[in-house]
């Protein structure tokens, strides 16, 4: 296994997160300015690639975006 620098998903735990309304379901999100940020990295890496902190800050917030996955799809089969 090869080891990859993360910053932690649980750092945008008070300003990344957000409830939305979906069918009368709360699913978790990211916040509008966290969502920008992912679109802003997914463009560097497209670009000019993304530095070493770069890296570490999108390998984050997709562990994040992995996570909401799985507790959305659990909030979702349980209504």
């Amino acid at each position: 296994m090869i080891s990859q620098m993360m910053v932690k998903p649980s750092s945008w735990v008070s300003t990344g997160i957000v409830m939305a309304k979906v069918r009368d379901r709360y699913l978790f999100k990211f916040s509008e300015t966290l969502q920008n940020r992912l679109d802003d990295l997914n463009e560097l890496l497209k670009g000019n690639g993304l530095n070493e902190e770069e890296k570490a800050e999108l390998a984050g917030i997709l562990e994040l975006d992995r996570i909401f996955t799985l507790l959305n799809t659990k909030i979702i089969s349980e209504s």
